[in-house]
């Protein structure tokens, strides 16, 4: 098992280290810098702040100091949000984002597994294509629009939610945007236990068991779920990915302080530094938890990790 966890681990370092140089590449390659503005600066003013920050220097340079600073932890200043490192930035802003993802993925999982399991024990009947129906609508339909409908209804014609801010991560506040995040996710993860659920319950040792006479209630939570997780397990990675990334539209949609509204931010402003921490934040989140997935299919599966 350590070898295997080993593998994975030394296999996502490269991986890190061509998002961070895309990354790099692609916003300097962008129109615009981070001090054009609608107000020129004087030339000599302007030759002495890109000193400051090395963007004087040839591009291949400033691309080889970046990732020395990287290295030692140092993500630089933001060139936009003045008097504020990136990591200060960043450590003010993941909190929250961590938590509502957490809460989306959570709820995700717990919805989607029940409405698959439901689905799967009532195949072909009006339970199973009620929840495969309403699954189909909540893939098709993405969280810019899921977003301003549920804030329409909820927050301003029923008024029992806010329709934004964070208070403090108060409850009320959290409900529409994890709801948003979720709902895709709950589809998706039901869809997939659905099917895997359906495949299981036709195997050997399943009527061997119920041919036993064991109670069908124990024979789907203690051997049929467990196999039929498997696929689910794999999916965890991508799809907390998919929560990383849709929190970019939720957050700035409830104006919610976390670091998805920085990214937005950073990128309209043309704030490297920002953009970059941000970029590293994400792609070193996904890459652990697809890790962590990796490692725990591993676990539940032992031909992976023997392969």
């Amino acid at each position: 098992m350590i070898g295997f966890a080993l593998r994975r681990f030394l296999g996502a370092i490269p991986t890190l280290f061509v998002i961070v140089t895309l990354a790099f590449f692609m916003m300097r390659a962008a129109p615009g810098g981070p001090f054009d503005g609608e107000r020129k600066l004087p030339p000599e003013v302007e030759r002495n702040i890109k000193a400051a920050y090395n963007l004087d220097k040839p591009l291949g340079e400033q691309y080889l100091i970046y990732l020395g600073k990287v290295a030692q932890g140092d993500l630089g200043p933001s060139y936009k949000n003045k008097d504020f490192t990136v990591v200060r930035l960043i450590a003010t802003g993941l909190p929250v984002s961590a938590r509502l993802g957490l809460c989306a993925m959570a709820l995700a999982l717990l919805l989607g597994t029940l409405l698959g399991v439901m689905a799967a024990l009532k195949q072909n009947h009006w339970e199973d294509y009620s929840v495969m129906g309403i699954a189909m609508l909540g893939i098709t339909i993405p969280t810019f629009v899921t977003a301003p409908i549920l804030t329409l209804l909820f927050g301003i014609y029923l008024g029992w939610l806010p329709v934004g801010g964070w208070s403090g991560g108060a409850l009320p506040n959290m409900v529409l945007p994890v709801t948003v995040l979720a709902l895709p996710q709950i589809a998706i993860v039901a869809r997939m236990m659905r099917g895997s659920m359906v495949e299981v319950l036709r195997a050997n040792y399943i009527r061997t068991a119920r041919a036993k006479g064991l109670p069908a209630t124990r024979i789907v939570l203690a051997h049929a779920l467990r196999a039929a997780a498997l696929p689910l397990v794999s999916y965890l990675g991508p799809a907390l990915a998919a929560i990383l990334t849709g929190s970019l539209v939720v957050e700035n949609i409830f104006g919610l302080p976390g670091i998805g509204r920085y990214f937005i931010q950073g990128a309209l402003n043309r704030d490297y530094t920002l953009v970059m921490g941000v970029v590293i934040c994400y792609a070193t989140l996904i890459i652990l938890l697809n890790f962590l997935a990796d490692i725990a299919y591993g676990i539940l599966d032992p031909r992976v990790r023997l392969s």
